[in-house]
């Protein structure tokens, strides 16, 4: 390791220093009580609120996954995707957040997913608990090794070292750090890391505009690309077998530009719809201090979600015009972000540049493994395996689902040719469709039934993986990103099973009376 990378290491050490330090100074109210350490004790201020539930939901896709589509095929995919994003985090923050919050006390105080849409049907055998909790395990899995792909990709690429020893070095710091200190540890971090992973965004596209001659000169490079710089089409790289694209005279070949029609915006635009049940920001919904704060929470939110997003976009086309050759495969396009930081900066500041990488990665990380955790040993273990089972009891098994998770999420991630984007969409599509349907029924529609929820979530869920391995595979209208038809699917399932079974019970109307007309802090 030479004089540069151990400078980066050393900024890189510094910046986690800090984040472990979070994760001791909330360790011992954490450990207080289940909800304590599940939910902060519902005590997040407006700020907190915000800028966790971003930066728990952005992960190193912002600074890496997002770009990396940008610098290999254009403005098209990345733009109409964030665009989607950015929509979606606009209405769940309107429309689902306040009724969210005062529902989930009405429901016996819920302070996880699974508990809130159990406690929402009044159940007493916890069927919608257990189907909830077991499709959180399975999502959260996929989503935490795709952060492990982050950590791997980032040290190897940094420092030339083995992948694979890296992504579980990655792995394990985050595990270590999300035991010590619960949600409350988590969303500090959190707020801290959103703010890292803002200022590294901007500090890059300004010095990369600098440094490529001009807004102008971008530009022109990416219309000089055909399909590169356009909503409507889609640059074509011209790839071999092993899908390396060809590089004639120091300048990367391009096919004719492919159509992007009404079809593929829909798909991209699609990715809104998964806000609606992302259980790691709709857990910073229930965790608030007061409801009416919610609304400067929205503001602050949809400032950072715009913003960022735009600027990681631009960073992948301001990066295929300063290193047009450099990354030659579409996993590799990802690390465009880490090639620009460690040639535009000195080693001690690219490090706390990195951090940003380091810093999304662990916000989410952390986020997806407690959830995942917390959905198996306090929905199904105390929910229905020992149902007296103690507190602490609760959060020594929540210490060793973790471990279990993060052992089969560094299985999953142990491929490095893995494209983080393809991998988080896929889970993001299997929360989107299993939850955000329900979610807004439950919230919105008295006339939902327990049977109907069930039918939603299984229907949404099952018809991710029916039409990502199955379907999608025929071409044409079925390559539409599976979000939309199993979103559209579990809907359908809700109404239709929710008519079919008789009307909820006076008490179930009750509670959603009260969270519909009541005002909870």
């Amino acid at each position: 390791m030479n004089s540069k990378e151990i400078q980066i290491l050393i900024a890189m050490i510094v910046y986690m220093a800090a984040v472990i330090a979070i994760g001791l100074i909330y360790a011992k109210r954490a450990n207080k009580s289940s909800e304590e350490y599940f939910l902060g004790g519902r005590s997040l201020g407006p700020w907190v609120t915000a800028m966790s539930a971003e930066a728990s939901d952005m992960s190193g896709w912002l600074l890496m996954g997002l770009p990396g589509v940008a610098y290999w095929c254009g403005l098209a995919d990345a733009m109409w995707t964030a665009i989607g994003l950015a929509i979606g985090t606009y209405l769940n923050w309107l429309i689902v957040s306040k009724r969210l919050r005062r529902y989930s006390v009405v429901a016996d105080n819920s302070i996880t997913l699974p508990d809130f849409f159990s406690n929402r049907f009044r159940e007493n055998k916890k069927i919608v608990m257990t189907i909830s909790a077991l499709f959180i395990l399975i999502f959260f899995t996929v989503y935490a090794a795709s952060c492990f792909v982050t950590c791997g990709k980032l040290f190897s690429t940094l420092f030339g070292l083995d992948y694979t020893f890296m992504m579980i070095l990655g792995a394990v710091f985050v595990l270590v750090y999300t035991i010590l200190g619960g949600f409350l540890a988590e969303s500090a971090s959190d707020f801290m890391q959103g703010i890292v992973m803002f200022v590294a965004l901007a500090v890059v596209v300004i010095v990369g505009i600098f440094r490529a001659g001009g807004l102008g000169a971008i530009v022109d490079n990416a219309q000089s690309i055909p399909g590169f710089f356009e909503f409507f089409g889609l640059a074509n790289p011209t790839v071999d077998a092993d899908g390396v694209q060809a590089v004639v005279e120091n300048a990367p070949q391009f096919g004719a530009a492919k159509d992007y029609g009404i079809l593929s915006i829909c798909s991209m635009l699609a990715w809104g719809l998964g806000y609606f049940g992302m259980p790691q920001v709709l857990l910073r919904f229930m965790a608030i201090r007061k409801e009416t704060e919610l609304k400067q929470s929205r503001r602050i939110a949809m400032v950072w979600v715009v913003i960022s997003l735009a600027i990681a976009v631009f960073i992948g086309i301001m990066g295929r015009h300063l290193f047009p050759t450099a990354l030659t495969t579409a996993s590799d396009a990802e690390n465009i972000f880490i090639l620009l930081s460690t040639s535009f900066f000195p080693p001690i500041l690219a490090g706390f540049v990195m951090a940003g990488i380091l810093a999304a990665t662990i916000s989410s990380s952390d986020s997806y493994l407690l959830i995942a955790a917390s959905a198996f040993s306090k929905n199904v273990y105390q929910g229905i395996i020992k149902k007296k089972a103690s507190d602490k009891e609760v959060m020594w098994v929540t210490r060793i689902i973790l471990l279990i998770i993060a052992i089969i999420a560094i299985v999953i991630a142990l491929d490095e040719n893995s494209v983080i984007f393809n991998v988080v969409s896929f889970a993001w599509a299997g929360f989107g469709a299993t939850f955000g349907p329900l979610m807004l029924f439950s919230l919105f529609w008295k006339r939902t039934t327990r049977a109907g929820a069930v039918a939603g979530m299984i229907g949404g869920g099952g018809m991710v993986f029916l039409w990502k391995l199955v379907i999608s595979q025929l071409g044409g209208v079925f390559a539409i990103y599976e979000l939309l038809p199993a979103f559209i699917f579990s809907s359908i399932c809700i109404v239709a099973v929710s008519l079919l079974t008789p009307r909820p019970s006076a008490e179930i109307e009750a509670d959603f009376d009260a969270a519909k007309n009541g005002v909870m802090n």
